[in-house]
């Protein structure tokens, strides 16, 4: 059987094609693969709880982890009530009051309000940040690019998180005896 110069070529093209996806992959030099322990079922949706604390903002720290770079804001002094908070992926993170822009690092944007003010029932400031523009030293870690201060007004504190890309992200608090501590944990990928 004969077959024409435009069939050879096709039938050469399509036993390289299979040759190739059956051929073993070579590994990445530089992308490791997620660990299956690192597995998330977070999603990238807002996250959010509607309760009020009439404790105060004291701290912003921040880790990082073998999955994730966590983001921690302490929340302590006198008061009641466990923070609520609203935290998601938006276009761009403003400031509390003024709504102008907050720059930040990073090809996505997360904005973190917690239901908790930065000052004290007679507004005593309890969180003053030294540098506004970044809040804690993430330069080396694998997703957050940069945290910074996004203002405090009428009981709520804000916070901009930059970070690598839209990533899988979760939420929740922590109960100690000196107070609580709302946790942003961000996956260093989707797995």
């Amino acid at each position: 059987m004969k077959l024409s110069v435009g069939t050879s070529r096709t039938v050469r093209a399509l036993a390289l094609a299979l040759a190739v996806s059956i051929a073993p992959a070579a590994p990445a030099a530089h992308a490791a693969a997620p660990s299956s322990d690192c597995a998330t079922q977070w999603g990238s949706q807002v996250k959010h709880s509607g309760t009020h604390s009439t404790r105060q903002v004291t701290d912003v720290r921040s880790g990082r982890h073998t999955c994730f770079d966590r983001l921690v804001v302490d929340i302590g002094g006198h008061g009641r009530g466990r923070p609520g908070w609203w935290v998601g992926y938006v276009p761009r993170v403003v400031m509390d009051g003024s709504g102008h822009r907050v720059p930040l690092r990073g090809d996505a944007r997360i904005q973190v309000v917690i239901n908790a003010p930065a000052y004290g029932r007679h507004g005593a400031v309890t969180y003053d940040p030294a540098d506004p523009r970044e809040l804690v030293d993430v330069g080396t870690y694998d997703t957050f690019r940069q945290v910074a201060w996004a203002g405090t007004f009428e009981g709520q504190t804000t916070l901009g998180l930059g970070v690598r890309a839209r990533l899988p992200l979760r939420v929740f608090v922590l109960d100690d005896p000196s107070g609580r501590r709302l946790v942003i944990d961000v996956a260093h990928s989707w797995s």
